[in-house]
């Protein structure tokens, strides 16, 4: 997970990858992609404006405390698996606005740094600027194994945005 994708070497995800039945987001060089029983494509030439809404966002602070809360509830056998936050992807097409569920991949929340990177990007890719195979290029080559931390995911962010911002 890096920022609001869920990268893995075929695919790049808004959010989690969708469990079976259930509706997710991908986006790829040709277009974003509605997954599940409602499959829907378009080519990012149709897309006018791409988001994300209802990101779950917290402090620093604030995610290691619930962090740390979760492991010591854990330790005492009473913490039970909640569902991750629902986030909403808004695919806008001319004048038509879709949104498609979907489930946050922070364990906790991101950080508003990750957040506005990841919306940097998703802009540049609805201007033709960028591509997501800037993320699947860097899963590749670097085949990551565990969880990168939220400043590693910021700096990765950073680094995809940065020449695409100035």
């Amino acid at each position: 997970m890096i920022g609001l994708f869920w990268v893995t070497e075929e695919d790049v995800h808004l959010g989690l990858p969708p469990a079976a039945r259930m509706t997710g987001v991908s986006i790829s060089p040709s277009g974003v992609r509605r997954v599940g029983p409602d499959e829907r494509v378009w080519t990012w030439p149709e897309v006018t404006d791409l988001q994300v809404d209802q990101v779950p966002v917290r402090s620093a602070v604030v995610r290691w405390a619930t962090r740390a809360a979760t492991f010591a509830a854990a330790a005492l056998d009473a913490w039970v698996p909640g569902t991750p936050a629902e986030m909403t992807v808004a695919v806008s097409s001319g004048t038509h606005r879709t949104e498609v569920p979907v489930f946050s991949a922070a364990a906790t929340a991101y950080t508003q740094r990750e957040v506005d990177l990841s919306h940097a990007l998703l802009a540049h890719f609805v201007r033709g600027t960028a591509s997501p195979a800037l993320l699947t290029d860097w899963w590749k080559e670097t085949r990551p194994v565990g969880v990168l931390r939220s400043r590693q995911r910021e700096d990765l962010l950073e680094y995809w945005a940065a020449p695409l911002l100035s």
